[in-house]
């Protein structure tokens, strides 16, 4: 995975910025909604390990990396807009059913899809997946309130990775010229004053029981943003779904042990009925 080889395509009304790689059964990588967040710098530890099993595609969010970042102003930065900004994708994708990756906010778009577009969707993997977040967690303040600082990035990876998780400083200032860039500011304060204002990422508890998609709950044990409860919830709401709980894990699994999270997801996906 190489920061140039990065594609584009139409989704709606703007570009979508996106990796592709491998062959296969199709899965799509989607990631957080940290700042400075996009698939390179989320998936870079593990897309090439997805791409020599799967036709993998890893989608910047609308707002993030170098997908558009429509002005604030004329664009509402919502979760059911990510959903549809995901429903698009896949659908110019080929518009067959694929099997979607989520992490954090990625994790409720996924469970977004799966609801909306049941048809584009063949099993999902909610990796400290946002969808029952009730409130918004104190240990998400450095993501929520982030001060558009270099010294403020590395607060957001001391939150969201396990202390053994020394982020490159090439990585570390990548996101943080990303998250500084005026367009992308501009979005991602939209995007966390909605988290703000709806209080966390939430569905209704009978949209997520509604979905029988196949899924796979996939946790750190440590995860400061997504504690373990929302994800054992996860498990009893959703009717086909099965848990898988790494120890000495936060939030970025993807990153802390990617061979790992690799291997457990792709099994999961390539043998399920």
């Amino acid at each position: 995975m190489e920061e140039k080889d990065r594609k584009f395509i139409k989704t709606g009304s703007f570009n979508s910025g996106y990796f592709e790689g491998g062959n296969g059964n199709t899965v799509l990588l989607i990631h957080g909604g940290g700042a400075g967040a996009d698939s390179f710098g989320n998936w870079k530890g593990c897309f090439d390990l997805f791409a020599s099993r799967m036709h993998t595609f890893a989608m910047d969010m609308v707002g993030f990396g170098q997908s558009d970042a429509p002005d604030p102003s004329v664009y509402s930065y919502t979760q059911e807009a990510r959903n549809d900004q995901a429903i698009a994708f896949i659908e110019a994708i080929g518009g067959k059913p694929v099997d979607i990756v989520g992490n954090s906010m990625g994790g409720a778009t996924a469970l977004g899809v799966a609801m909306k577009r049941p048809d584009l969707v063949k099993s999902i993997v909610l990796m400290g997946s946002g969808g029952l977040n009730h409130g918004v967690s104190e240990a998400l303040a450095p993501v929520i309130h982030y001060d558009y600082t270099l010294e403020g990035m590395r607060k957001i990876v001391a939150v969201l990775a396990n202390p053994k998780l020394q982020m490159s400083e090439e990585l570390l200032n990548y996101r943080y010229e990303l998250a500084i860039e005026p367009a992308r500011k501009a979005a991602y304060r939209a995007t966390m004053q909605w988290v703000r204002d709806n209080g966390g990422l939430n569905y209704e508890e009978s949209r997520i029981e509604a979905v029988k998609t196949r899924t796979l709950v996939f946790a750190g044990k440590d995860d400061l943003v997504v504690p373990m409860k929302e994800n054992v919830r996860f498990l009893e709401l959703l009717e086909n779904s099965t848990g898988y709980f790494l120890p000495h894990c936060r939030h970025w699994a993807m990153m802390e042990y990617p061979e790992l999270f690799t291997k457990i997801v792709t099994d999961f996906l390539l043998t399920g009925a």
